[in-house]
């Protein structure tokens, strides 16, 4: 019982930021974000239909695309959270929380942002544009983050028509602030960073890594170029692993222990799958 309750309160702790995201800053000072909530914001503003009905039709195609490319669970976890989300902006009254733009557009981004994000966390979205992302990228040779970067060209391009464009420029921060915020949350500390090993102690590394750090690891047959050391014992096995950011520093301090003049190679890592990496599927 404890992942269902858990995603529970994700989805809910969602639905109620970003409400105040639109509610408290957004709305009252005429922003938009990108999306299909920026959709549903552009034409409640143009039209002063709600925002809690728009948001609900605009995401109905995504939720069927759901159930057809993701999964049933997700799909239903999907509508129950953008229904909520609908009802807490119907029926819940956030205060205007300032005028200033900057911070509109900043705070109101983080807010809204930190709700995508744990709704996502929670196993569903309250934004249909990742799913449509997801399923254009599956159809197409585009990355998910080219079909989101294009989708919202189009969204901020309509929005200098409808709102002028200083509240657009200001809606684009708005956008930005929201975008790492979801990354943020998603990833947030376990951001994972591939390490590369070249170390002539590689056996001590390897041996460090899984009985301290608890990770695995791949050793790869490597051959030296002409380094330090001139072109002396060639052949030489590098160690790779994949541990979180927070682990990352303990790591460093670890292989100087073992040999100062390792060379290690840092990257940051999209996404993992199967191995020793302890990470929930989202969907």
């Amino acid at each position: 019982m404890k992942r269902p309750i858990l995603d529970f309160f994700f989805i809910i702790l969602g639905i109620l930021s970003a409400g105040l995201g639109l509610k408290g800053f957004l709305l009252p000072n005429g922003f938009i974000d990108g999306g299909v909530t920026g959709i549903s914001l552009l034409v409640s503003f143009s039209s002063r239909v709600n925002i809690s009905l728009l948001i609900f039709i605009f995401n109905i195609p995504f939720i069927i695309i759901a159930y057809t490319q993701i999964g049933k669970v997700f799909a239903i976890k999907t509508l129950a959270a953008i229904a909520g989300l609908a009802l807490c902006l119907y029926l819940m009254n956030f205060p205007k929380i300032t005028d200033d733009k900057i911070l509109v557009a900043v705070f109101g981004g983080f807010f809204l942002g930190a709700g995508i994000g744990l709704s996502v966390r929670g196993g569903s979205v309250i934004d249909g544009t990742e799913v449509l992302a997801l399923y254009t990228s599956r159809k197409t040779g585009m990355t998910i983050g080219d079909v989101i970067l294009f989708i919202n060209i189009i969204i901020f391009s309509c929005g200098i028509f409808v709102l002028k464009i200083e509240p657009v420029l200001y809606s684009i921060l708005t956008y930005l602030a929201a975008s790492r915020t979801v990354n943020f949350i998603i990833q947030g500390i376990e951001e994972y960073t591939g390490v590369t090993v070249i170390s002539e102690k590689s056996e001590r590394v390897r041996k460090m890594i899984i009985e301290q750090m608890g990770r695995g690891v791949t050793i790869y047959n490597g051959k030296r170029g002409f380094g330090k050391r001139g072109e002396s014992s060639p052949y030489i096995d590098i160690v790779f692993t994949v541990v979180t950011r927070l682990e990352l520093q303990k790591l460093k301090n670890e292989i100087e222990k073992i040999d100062s003049s390792a060379f290690v190679i840092t990257h940051s890592i999209n996404d993992t799958k199967g191995g020793m990496i302890k990470k929930r599927p989202l969907y």
